[in-house]
Formats: C-alpha cells, structure tokens, sequence
C-alpha cells in the first residue's frame, strides 16, 4: 500500500465567483514522480501555488503527511514548508549573485552550518546536478539549461523530502529539457524524494510520471488520473486522448 506524502481533499479554486477548478481530490504517492497535467489555462500553475501555501483555497484541504496544512497555525506551516524545495519556471535565481551564492542563500538561512561546512555543501549540490566548477559564474554567464539545474541546486540544499518542478522544461531545447528530465529521476533515487511536476510537455509526462492527475479546462475538474502510459493506452475521455496524443500516438 502506497503511503500519500500530499492528499488534496475536494480543493476548490477560484477567482472571486470564477471558479479555476472545483472538487480536486487526490494523492500524491511518496517517493514518486506525481504529474499534474492539462492544456493551457486550465489551472495547473494555480493548484502548484494552492499546494506551496501561497494561495488559500476557496474550499477543500491540502495535507502533508496528514496534517492539514490552512488548519494549522503559521508556525506548523513554516515548518511544513522547510521540507519542500520548489523549482520555479523561471529559475528565480538572484542575478547578481554567483550560483555557489545563491544555493548557499537557504543553508545560511535555515541552518546554523559553519562558512566552511557550507562551501562545502555548495558544491556538493552543484556537482549533483552537473555544474561542478561553476560556483563562481553569475547566472547571465550560463545557458538556460544550467540556470534551471543551478535553480536545482538551490532547491535541494536543504535535503528536501518533496520537490515541486512548475513547468520545468519551459524554454529548454529537447536535449536540454531531456537532460533535466533525467536528472529529476536521478533525484528520485538518490534523495528518495516525493515529486511533483506541473508541465503540458508530453516527453517529460512520459519520461518522468509514475502517476499523473489531469486537469480539464472544460469540466473544470479531474477527470483522469493513473500513470500516463497507461492513460494513453486506455484514455477514459476523448480531451485526454487529444491532449496525449498531440503530434502522433508516443507509445
């Protein structure tokens, strides 16, 4: 039996009186690669935000690890938010940092690690994910393939136990992008981690899900959920056969 690291539970979301999606309720297995798909607009950035804290939801709960994360107070929900590192669509690096700066930003932050003790860690997390040597290199100085691996480094400093990715190939070539999915899966295995990726990118949906919840722009609801090679085989509605199959069945 899958333990769920993440359960939303009838999550409403909605602007004012538009509603973005109504009734979302499900699991986000531990130590799986969990993806949150749909076409444009359809709500999975918003729901990403409802479940890093940053929106309330208009209805619904959001738990982690079984605690109810609006139910608690801010105290418990900063702890919560200590065990989750995020990868955000644009990197949201400091630019007029280097990257050994800004990865070091959260341990100088959070811990109590002496400078040594994090140069250390630094450079530990870079050559994790492929930028050994680069410490010193400002993030104008690189590609946007190493500008989101370097963001990468900074959202595993803390030894995270989930990780968000918000549409983590954006603006990647394919041997870029592919690059990166691979290294989501090696931090899969080497961290244990639980991960969520918001994307619409179909070779990363099947190169990386393990499970995957479909969001419909028109039903404005889940309307599928299961690993996504098996929802194409078997799609259960017509806009998630489109949606999976666009330029040609992937099988």
């Amino acid at each position: 039996m899958e333990t769920a690291a993440i359960k939303i539970e009838n999550l409403t979301m909605a602007y004012g009186d538009n509603v973005i999606q109504r009734d979302l309720t499900f699991e986000v297995p531990e130590g799986k690669v969990t993806v949150i798909m749909g076409g444009s607009g359809c709500g999975k950035s918003t729901l990403l935000r409802h479940m890093l804290g940053l929106v309330e939801p208009k209805r619904g709960r959001v738990l982690y690890w079984g605690e109810d994360f609006w139910g608690a107070d801010e105290a418990r929900r900063l702890s919560i938010m200590r065990r989750i590192g995020v990868l955000y669509q644009g990197g949201a690096l400091w630019s007029s940092m280097t990257l050994a700066e800004n990865v070091a930003l959260p341990l100088k932050e959070f811990t109590r690690l002496t400078e040594r003790e994090i140069q250390e860690l630094v450079s530990l997390k870079l050559a994790l994910v492929g930028l050994a040597g680069f410490e010193d290199f400002y993030p104008a100085e690189l590609s946007g393939g190493m500008r989101k691996r370097a963001a990468l480094a900074r959202a595993i400093a803390l030894d995270p136990e989930i990780l968000f990715f918000d549409e983590p190939s954006a603006g990647l070539d394919p041997v870029s992008a592919r690059r990166l999915d691979e290294l989501i899966l090696e931090l899969k295995e080497s961290l244990g981690a639980t991960i969520v990726v918001v994307t619409h990118e179909l070779a990363s949906i099947f190169a990386v899900g393990d499970h995957s919840v479909f969001l419909d722009s028109v039903e404005k609801t889940i309307t599928a959920m299961g690993p996504p090679k098996d929802l194409l085989a078997h799609p259960p509605n017509e806009r998630v056969r489109e949606f999976l199959t666009r330029g040609g069945s992937l099988n």
